[in-house]
């Protein structure tokens, strides 16, 4: 079996978008776009996490990797816990929480957060990229905090904070939170039998958990910013840049 696992957590019963990961760009459901670009990774298994027999048939009949879980999880993590220990026995040492809504994120930035967890002690990391200034202000772009500025690719730091609003957005260490997760295999153990912490909750961040438990968490910096699809609006600028990529 492989070192690393890439799991995909997805369900239909988003708030913002309905039905959000069955949408199509580019004549293709967002969940394949996202499932085919993380199924290149080398080196790596890569399935979705879903609770939707829709989701779950797409992906199986394109020859795809899919795992029907329990409706009821209160986040993410716990969808792709589920699948580590039922699917994968807790075997792969590292296993990747990828979020199915960004289409357009690129391969190579997978593999090299991989890499990274792979050459390192650390055990929980992920990535950001440059911040605009629209999404500055933008309640619907989670932004990173780090220690230090980056000073080239592939770089990692440590993160201070995690955050949609703020009264502070001055920071020149600002960056745009990229939804990826990388854990090894005991702290991803730890994680999800940690109860939901108060920051969690008030910022419906649960990356916060970690903080709050001191649980230090690594971030890679990307050129590459891929689009996070919460919205009508998200979905629309998505399309626009992958089908203009394309035609």
């Amino acid at each position: 079996m492989s070192e690393v696992v890439i799991i995909i957590p997805t369900r239909l019963a988003a708030t913002r978008l309905p039905n959000k990961p069955l949408l199509k760009i580019d004549g293709k459901e967002m969940i394949l776009h996202v499932f085919e670009r993380a199924n290149q990774v080398k080196n790596a298994k890569t399935v979705i996490a879903t609770p939707d027999k829709e989701i779950h048939e797409l992906i199986q009949a394109k020859g795809g990797l899919s795992y029907l879980t329990e409706k009821n999880h209160e986040t993410g993590t716990d969808r792709v816990f589920e699948v580590y220990e039922k699917m994968f026995k807790f075997v792969p040492e590292i296993i990747i929480n990828l979020q199915g809504d960004m289409p357009n994120i690129v391969t190579s930035d997978i593999e090299n957060l991989i890499n990274y967890m792979k050459t390192s002690k650390t055990l929980l990391a992920t990535l950001a990229s440059d911040l605009t200034k629209e999404e500055l202000t933008n309640s619907n772009v989670v932004k990173v905090e780090i220690k230090n500025s980056f000073e080239q690719s592939q770089e990692f730091k440590k993160a201070i904070d995690f955050f949609r609003v703020s009264d502070n957005l001055n920071s020149k260490t600002l960056y745009h939170h990229i939804g990826i997760y990388a854990f090894k295999k005991d702290c991803l153990k730890k994680f999800v039998n940690l109860p939901r912490s108060k920051m969690e909750k008030e910022r419906n961040l649960e990356q916060l958990r970690a903080f709050e438990n001191d649980i230090e968490i690594k971030v890679g910096y990307v050129k590459n910013m891929p689009l996070s699809v919460d919205t009508a609006e998200d979905l629309q600028a998505v399309k626009k840049l992958m089908e203009n990529s394309n035609g």
